[in-house]
């Protein structure tokens, strides 16, 4: 029976480049990232199970008083939440499931699931957070000091999560946190099977 996987959260500032790696993690390692659902209308090109599950307000509000979401929140009229259905079944085929999320979901996921590895991502400084959002050239100046202004504000959440990794280079922010992932894997909650098999290999020599 294979292990359980790890959940992992990933938040971290509007362009610290979370999505970029998290797309070559899964490349490079085969993690697993969850898959949302939302209660809006997909869009063209959006496959079901793919980018989000569809699904009613009706449905949605039912999962939430069943407590179906490890996180969730309702932004421009329209719900967004991670299933804990699909996180679990992918956790218990021990596939390591990523979750990019931003920090106040990530808090919601911590308080569900204690046992969550939680990675702040941040890019090496404030100034070139400005000019990657700059460069992206997809929005304004107003806009881009709005998320340089909520980058400040999200600070206040990083001592709420285990590790800070900072993304100067993709390959090596990838690498970084493969390791953390791969080291939290040698924790002994993680190796009942093989701590079990320990003791009793020394049982032999228990004092008589």
């Amino acid at each position: 029976m294979s292990k359980r996987g790890i959940l992992t959260v990933i938040s971290g500032f509007s362009g610290s480049g979370k999505g970029t790696v998290v797309k070559e993690l899964v490349k490079k390692y085969g993690y697993v990232v969850s898959v949302s659902a939302t209660t809006r209308a997909p869009r063209t090109g959006e496959r079901e199970g793919i980018e989000y599950f569809f699904v009613s307000r009706e449905d949605f509000e039912a999962k939430i008083s069943e407590n179906g979401f490890l996180e969730h929140a309702e932004f421009v009229g329209n719900y967004y939440g991670t299933p804990a259905k699909y996180v679990d079944e992918m956790l218990d085929a021990g596939k390591d499931v990523i979750l990019e999320i931003e920090v106040n979901g990530g808090l919601q996921v911590r308080e569900s699931r204690p046992d969550t590895v939680m990675i702040f991502m941040v890019p090496p400084s404030a100034d070139e957070l400005k000019s990657r959002l700059i460069n992206r050239g997809t929005e304004d100046m107003d806009k881009i000091n709005k998320r340089l202004a909520r980058a400040y504000e999200e600070t206040e959440y990083i001592d709420k999560y285990d590790y800070i990794v900072i993304n100067e280079d993709i390959a090596e922010c990838t690498d970084s946190i493969h390791s953390i992932i791969l080291n939290e894997k040698k924790k002994i909650r993680y190796n009942n099977e093989l701590k079990s098999s320990i003791i009793n290999d020394y049982k032999r020599f228990e004092r008589r």
